[in-house]
């Protein structure tokens, strides 16, 4: 490990003549061998507008390291773009990704024996695969957002990509004019950043200062403006002194900082997704957590951001309004938040919010005050029964029934879904069944955003149910109900429904069932055979071996 005068090349010994020679050759010269050798992790990519901004963020880091007496490295790390591969066998990357990425990194960062870490990411699983791998690595290690992207706007209504995807149900069922359709369309992304709303990206990067891996302050800034490239370069800054100091992941990444981060997640009105990645960050950093752990969290912690999907704002303005340092300032005064944990910067979460005022400003209604919440408690609560015996995830806000009872529609894969909603085969009261997309089945978890922005489009959204073994956008809302598990793949009990059992949702009991005797469970499971895998080679194929149920993060280094 580092210390202020030797780096882990030179401790381990691999930096000696004639290794040097090749470092050298990168611009290396005779004072800098015994500098901290700073990993820059850069997710750079011209594939999609959240990562397309990132490359000014990563030089800006780069000098600022220098400046500070380390040496950069930087490396390259893949990125898969939700809102654009939604609804395509493309999307069966997406989760797989965050794998992908927090094994680039560990490769790239041990490979080289690097002393430090600093990810730079925007996409949805840039920020949990970046966690992962530095929690496993547990070198110093700091992840800088790239951004959230601009709202698009039209006829005086904010744009998001969700509003695209909506777009396209409301046009379906003829409740939207053609010229409204298409002018959603190449107005919701004016610019680069990540999606809009509190949707997964924003989520996880906004939890990321509670986890005190992030700057504070710094996770809702617009990525074309020019304080999130300072920003990157005082998080350069920060970590050189954690790399002096040592301070690693692991000290800051704990039981008590993941409570705090998914405190934060339930008040801003976070993603479901979030529950599926902390599962899977926290056995990265050897932290006891489990799914029980979010309804925990629920029960005690109000919603106080009035942000999109279930919400009216947008993450510039949350970023306007004061932003995470003002909510966990809330949380912290009220006992929901353990200011005593430490953070990257050495200073503990109480200390860094010391100066931030212990209301919201009353010119805005981004941030309710604490007597006016939005919700008077969390709204991604975790429902089990005996369709989910492991448990799984329903995003609850915005709802005016938190129930349903209904006929099972049951679909084997998203597609076949799709094309019912968009042949208006899907009821008020239905309650659809969308499986054989979990973690091993899909495989990879695609996320349902076509389908339920497309029930929302049709008017659909609080009077039909949707369950599934996949999961859902950061961008979903309505009455839906994801991570079902065990998955239908491996034999849970999702696999076994009918079309036209009796379904039962109901999030104030926090049960998911289905209306059928154990006897004829029994008798429906002694004929289920499970399919073949739709992948066995390549990265989808080894996936489907090595990946963990959804309720433990759907992780492929731990049990299977």
């Amino acid at each position: 490990m580092a210390d202020n005068s030797r780096s882990r090349l030179i401790t381990a010994g691999i930096a000696r003549s004639p290794n040097r020679a090749m470092l050298r050759a990168v611009g290396f010269g005779n004072g800098d061998f015994e500098k901290p050798i700073v990993g820059v992790a850069n997710g750079h990519s011209t594939m999609n507008p959240c990562n397309a901004g990132i490359q000014p963020l990563v030089d800006r880091a780069i000098d600022a390291l220098r400046t500070a007496g380390a040496m950069p490295q930087m490396f390259g790390i893949p990125t898969v773009t939700d809102g654009i591969g939604m609804g395509t066998e493309a999307m069966k990357y997406s989760l797989v990704s965050r794998e992908v990425i927090a094994d680039a990194i560990e490769t790239s960062v041990n490979g080289q024996a690097m002393d430090g870490a600093l990810v730079v990411g925007g996409c949805d699983k840039n920020m949990p695969g970046a966690m992962m791998a530095l929690a496993r690595m547990n070198v110093p290690g700091i992840f800088v957002y790239a951004g959230t992207i601009k709202p698009g706007k039209w006829k005086g209504q904010d744009l998001t990509i969700v509003s695209a995807f909506e777009a396209v149900g409301a046009f379906s069922a003829g409740k939207m004019s053609e010229e409204d359709f298409v002018g959603i369309e190449k107005n919701a992304c004016p610019s680069t950043g990540a999606c809009g709303g509190m949707y997964t990206a924003n989520t996880m990067s906004s939890s990321f200062e509670a986890l005190g891996m992030s700057l504070l302050g710094s996770s809702q800034m617009a990525c074309p403006d020019p304080e999130k490239a300072d920003s990157a370069a005082e998080s350069a800054r920060v970590l050189v002194s954690a790399v002096h100091n040592n301070i690693r992941p692991r000290d800051v990444i704990t039981r008590k900082s993941i409570e705090n981060a998914i405190a934060l997640v339930m008040a801003a009105g976070g993603s479901t997704n979030a529950v599926l990645h902390y599962l899977a960050i926290a056995a990265a950093a050897g932290v006891k957590w489990t799914i029980d752990d979010f309804e925990r969290v629920r029960r005690k912690v109000p919603v106080l951001c009035n942000l999109k999907p279930s919400g009216q704002y947008v993450a510039t303005d949350f970023h306007r309004a004061g932003g995470v340092p003002q909510v966990l300032k809330m949380l912290l005064n009220h006992g929901l938040v353990h200011g005593e944990c430490r953070t990257i910067t050495g200073r503990t979460l109480a200390e860094e919010l010391t100066n931030v005022p212990d209301e919201p400003r009353a010119d805005q209604d981004v941030i309710r005050p604490w007597n006016k919440p939005m919700y008077a408690d969390g709204h991604l609560a975790i429902l089990k029964g005996n369709l989910a015996p492991e448990g799984c995830v329903a995003k609850i806000t915005g709802l005016k029934k938190l129930t349903i009872t209904g006929p099972a529609r049951v679909f084997d894969s998203e597609p076949a879904c799709m094309k019912a909603i968009m042949a208006k085969k899907i009821k008020p009261g239905d309650v659809i069944v969308i499986r054989y997309e979990g973690p091993k089945g899909g495989p990879g978890m695609q996320e349902m955003l076509a389908p339920t922005s497309a029930l929302i489009g049709q008017g659909l959204g609080e009077s039909v149910g949707l369950l599934t073994d996949g999961r859902f956008s950061g961008g979903t809302w309505g009455m839906v109900v994801g991570h079902v598990a065990p998955e239908a793949f491996v034999g849970g009990p999702i696999g076994l429904v009918k079309e036209g059992d009796s379904i039962t949702i109901d999030a104030k009991k926090r049960l998911i069932q289905l209306n059928v005797t154990a006897k004829e469970l029994a008798a429906r499971r002694k004929k289920w055979k499970q399919p073949k895998p739709r992948y066995t080679k390549g990265l989808l194929g080894k996936y489907t071996q090595l990946v963990s149920t959804a309720s433990k993060g759907a992780i492929t280094d731990g049990p299977a």
